[in-house]
């Protein structure tokens, strides 16, 4: 894509040789799984980074030089601090410090499922009131198509500021991928497009720094639109595995089977996986940014929500499943003691945002079964609004006398760190809604596939 190029104002030059010489001070709003990996990333390309966050314990556990988010290296965390290349501060007075700040706070749904824009709104008011000439704001949280021109944009300009001209603004969605090794920060391409070309520029000149490939397109909206396919691609392939498991158990078929047969075809066919649910900040919650903004346009989003539909149900199937084990041994849900192994949303992590493991607890609660947990990465859960029931439970410990005295254990996430042979000698029923047990020699009567 060719982008027009323009002659850059003072500000935009000044700014540009800052970038280009890693002397910009970069300004990171918001530290959780896609901040604090972007502020590292910049404090290791030798740019000197400020973080803002409101919440006093990250900001205090970096300024100690520890790291609050499990599958990040402590020690990087520490070298960047100590080496006086990250800060975090809760100071939002010192926002007309940074040369570049980027947005990376939370975008949640409201209970209707709508954009809730308040994390956003907030940050740019905190900016406007510090907005000086030659600064460039880039919104990384993930959004609908016209939030930085329609949102952003108008507020910032409201300091009598201008964009383009006294400071630039672009978005840049993130793509974290918590857990991942191959896929980093700074491995993964990253897409930007500017309100403006000039703001575009600085926008790529700026992650040219920290990514090896920049991809420019022409507005935040083509960006904006970009992050909300990659994710709804995703929430539509894994509606339609769950939709085929579905279908295959009642005709006596294991859809891992077949998935594991289609996806030796070199060409044509992209694995997904079935699942208790859809978890993450992603997933479940992007398509809907969409479906709301298109309505504005009067269109409907007829296949993404038929896939929301379909991932949203899929707990309800899981315990039906768990209700199904415990009758086949004459115990009812109510009283029955039931462990989900499993708390966070993807394997081999401690994220447990909008996992599906809090839906099937919820769920089972409600039905009167005694519901625990047990994760070796999330060893207590954390206050939080969706969840704020189950606040200060605590993994049960991964012991025979203890995995022993429950009626089921569902298999909500399959993480590498559990002994699933232990399990099956453990247990006296199992629920498997990932395939984990899949080589694992279990009695027979013992297992139940969900």
């Amino acid at each position: 894509m060719t982008v027009a190029k323009v002659a850059p104002t003072p500000a935009a030059e000044e700014l540009r040789r800052r970038i280009d010489a890693a002397e910009a001070l970069v300004g990171v709003v918001g530290l959780g799984y896609v901040g604090l990996p972007l502020s590292l990333a910049f404090a290791e390309q030798g740019f000197r980074v400020l973080g803002f966050d409101v919440d006093p314990t990250k900001v205090e556990a970096l300024s100690r030089g520890e790291s609050y988010i499990g599958h990040l290296d402590g020690g990087r965390v520490r070298k960047a601090v100590k080496g006086g290349g990250l800060a975090a501060t809760g100071d939002f007075e010192r926002l007309s410090e940074p040369d570049a700040v980027l947005i990376c706070v939370p975008t949640p749904l409201t209970a209707h499922r709508e954009p809730e824009m308040r994390y956003i709104e907030e940050t740019v008011k905190e900016i406007r009131q510090r907005l000086r000439p030659g600064q460039l704001v880039v919104l990384e949280s993930t959004t609908y198509p016209g939030t930085t021109d329609e949102l952003v944009r108008p507020r910032l300009e409201a300091s009598g500021l201008a964009s383009g001209r006294d400071f630039f603004l672009a978005f840049s969605p993130e793509r974290e991928n918590p857990g991942d090794s191959e896929h980093t920060t700074t491995t993964t391409p990253k897409v930007v497009g500017g309100v403006d070309p000039a703001s575009g520029d600085l926008a790529e000149a700026l992650y040219a720094r920290i990514v090896p490939r920049v991809v420019r397109v022409s507005t935040a909206r083509v960006a904006e639109a970009t992050k909300l396919t990659e994710n709804i691609f995703r929430a539509v392939n894994i509606a339609l595995v769950n939709e085929l498991k579905l279908i295959y158990e009642r005709m006596g078929i294991d859809v891992w089977e077949v998935l594991a047969a289609a996806a030796t075809k070199p060409f044509g066919f992209m694995r997904f996986d079935p699942g208790p649910g859809w978890g993450g900040h992603c997933i479940p919650i992007d398509p809907y940014y969409l479906s709301w903004k298109a309505r504005e346009h009067g269109k409907t989003t007829r296949f993404i929500e038929l896939a929301g539909e379909i991932n949203t149900g899929m707990p309800d199937h899981v315990v039906g499943r768990v209700i199904e084990a415990l009758n086949a041994r004459g115990r009812p849900a109510s009283g029955s003691r039931v462990l989900i192994l499993g708390l966070a949303y993807k394997p081999d992590v401690s994220d447990d945002r909008e996992s599906p493991s809090y839906q099937l607890m919820d769920r089972l609660a409600e039905r009167g079964a005694e519901v625990a947990y047990h994760d070796p990465h999330v060893p207590i859960i954390q206050p939080s609004r969706e969840h704020s029931a189950w606040a200060g439970m605590r993994s049960v410990s991964w012991e025979r006398e203890a995995i022993s005295g429950f009626d089921v254990v569902v298999i909500a996430t399959r993480h590498t760190a559990v002994d699933y042979r232990e399990l099956a000698e453990w247990a006296r029923c199992i629920v498997d809604t990932r395939n984990a047990m899949a080589g694992v020699d279990v009695p027979p009567g013992k297992l139940l596939k969900a």
